[in-house]
């Protein structure tokens, strides 16, 4: 088992960021894997044969996403902790990423390579400038499968700190840490349980513990750059089925579209994040609002510039009535503590 271990004031410091290198990570290793999941395939099938053909005219490109996608110890120089909180730029991230010396870079994908459950190719690394060359990789990856979907990833990724910010604010960070990953809970007073792998337990000294959500369905990761660590962690509610199962009486009851609105508002979301969650227009998500709030099922309160949707207690009702047993979260793999 491997523990975070907090000091009580790392505790104090921990907070949220936002990473758009973590994010580009996750994009690309979920092109990489040839089975994905159900809520993002249309996606991976969008992009798979460019994806493809890039990595046949890259070898760099080829080689490293063949070991990220296959490793339990993620390299380090692509595990960099988000040092700008929400506001971090990949610009500054490659920037750390690049800073790697080509002796490093080899060490670190070392370590990578002998945790691989699939046979590696090592030929990639005879070149200089290893880590610029990966830090182009990551930036392109970002250009072609990443930046044209930001905002909708990035609404996902708000939505989650939303979340996990009110069950912090009421129960403090056990609970909010307690879903992140299928394994992650509370060990005692000073401890986060991050993987039943064996490796040796992290010290998050004063400069706290970094919780950055990404979209993509597959692995968790620590980033370390000590004194500064980071938990990356799949977002809750990525997606929502496109169509309503026969005979459900929820659709049935309230039509297949406001329906999955309900479904989604198990997580309160703004209409901006709904839209992006559910894949339908803003006008579309206001209509069904609108109805929604009339019957007295969400409600909506300000909060800063947005307003907030959430279920009412009649409308956890009648989802407990109707809807009493969601789907689960997916299981999703863990990588090493990078």
């Amino acid at each position: 088992m491997t523990l975070l271990r907090l000091t009580p004031t790392a505790l104090s410091r921990c907070r949220f960021a936002i990473s758009p290198l973590a994010e580009t990570l996750s994009a690309l290793i979920t092109l990489q894997r040839p089975a994905p999941e159900p809520w993002v395939r249309a996606w991976h099938d969008r992009h798979h044969a460019d994806y493809r053909a890039w990595l046949a005219r890259d070898p760099v490109a080829a080689g490293l996403m063949s070991l990220v996608a296959a490793t339990k110890w993620l390299p380090d120089l692509v595990a960099v902790p988000p040092a700008g909180g929400t506001d971090t730029r990949l610009a500054d991230e490659l920037a750390v990423v690049a800073g790697f010396s080509d002796t490093e870079t080899r060490s670190t994908i070392a370590l990578a390579v002998a945790a691989s459950w699939q046979p590696q190719t090592t030929e990639w690394l005879a070149t200089t400038d290893l880590a610029g060359k990966i830090a182009a990789v990551l930036a392109e990856g970002w250009r072609r499968y990443v930046a044209p979907d930001w905002p909708r990833r990035r609404a996902l990724m708000e939505r989650d700190i939303m979340h996990r910010a009110g069950l912090l604010a009421a129960y403090g960070w056990k609970e909010a840490v307690r879903t992140m990953t299928p394994r992650s809970e509370w060990v005692g007073d000073d401890a986060i349980r991050f993987s039943d792998q064996d490796y040796p337990d992290r010290w998050i000294t004063d400069e706290g513990l970094v919780f950055v959500p990404k979209t993509g369905p597959i692995g968790s990761w620590t980033c370390e750059r000590p004194p500064l660590y980071a938990l990356v962690y799949p977002v809750r509610g990525p997606a929502a089925p496109i169509t309503a199962p026969q005979g459900d009486p929820l659709a049935t009851l309230l039509g297949p579209g406001r329906a999955r609105v309900v479904r989604e508002l198990r997580l309160a979301a703004t209409s901006t994040q709904l839209g992006y969650a559910l894949d339908i227009s803003l006008g579309t998500v206001s209509t069904h609002l609108a109805v929604l709030r009339e019957a007295g099922i969400v409600a909506g309160a300000r909060v800063g510039r947005a307003v907030v949707y959430r279920l009412t207690e009649r409308g956890t009702d009648l989802l407990a009535l109707l809807d009493p047993d969601p789907d689960e979260e997916p299981d999703l793999d863990e990588l090493r503590p990078a």
